[in-house]
């Protein structure tokens, strides 16, 4: 399991790195690593930290306790860098690789499991995703409505990407790094590679804007109240 994670985060406004804002008094990136490490099919998580971070995620990670073996690389300057660097750092046997946002730290663990599932019987990249509900339009560069989208037809994306070893080192060897792509599975649709899609979850959303913070934290609370969170 690879986790980007050296992202600003400027939409959330100024201050610390994205994954190491607070939700509900504990960083986003050790929600997000708790909910991985959940799962039975993850062995290992490897955290790409802002280089200037590297050592007080390190500390933060040591600090609590996880079902999987953790580490920390310093990532890139892209997304695409960051998953590169963790990339090579993954034990020979690894043969199945996921790669997740830390900006979605509510990931439900039967979702982290489905992935890997999904890649083991035989898909070379799968995604999770979500239908689309609302309208969709295509909008020129006069703010002038083109055309009307059919939704029916449209997905959107959520992590974690689970991917054969194989088929992802190859294509990061082959990414072009003036032209970094929003996504891994981009790179692999890019090369022709089938990217296979399965149902994704409304709590592994994605925070983006101080609103999303006050959602992930409902979500928090919905679940400690339940029981099904410490």
């Amino acid at each position: 399991m690879l986790v980007p994670a050296a992202g600003r985060g400027e939409r959330l406004g100024p201050g610390t790195p994205k994954a190491l804002r607070e939700l509900a008094g504990i960083p986003m990136l050790v929600h997000a690593v708790h909910a991985l490490a959940a799962s039975p099919a993850v062995d290992l998580v490897v955290i790409a930290a802002p280089e200037s971070e590297v050592e007080h995620v390190s500390g933060l990670v040591g600090r609590s306790s996880f079902n999987a073996e953790v580490s920390v690389v310093s990532g890139g300057s892209t997304r695409q860098e960051s998953v590169a660097r963790a990339l090579i750092t993954l034990p020979d046997d690894v043969d199945v690789v996921l790669v997740h946002d830390a900006a979605r730290p509510l990931v439900p663990v039967e979702m982290v499991t489905a992935v890997v599932a999904s890649v083991r019987e035989g898909h070379p990249c799968v995604i999770p995703c979500l239908l689309v509900t609302d309208t969709i339009k295509e909008v020129d560069s006069h703010d002038t409505v083109v055309r009307t989208v059919d939704r029916e037809v449209l997905r959107s994306v959520q992590t974690p990407q689970g991917f054969d070893r194989v088929v992802l080192q190859q294509v990061h060897a082959d990414a072009d790094p003036d032209n970094a792509l929003t996504d891994d599975a981009g790179l692999v649709e890019a090369k022709g590679i089938p990217v296979h899609v399965i149902a994704g979850h409304a709590e592994a959303l994605k925070i983006t804007r101080p609103f999303d913070i006050t959602i992930a934290e409902a979500i928090i609370a919905k679940r400690r109240s339940s029981g099904s969170l410490s």
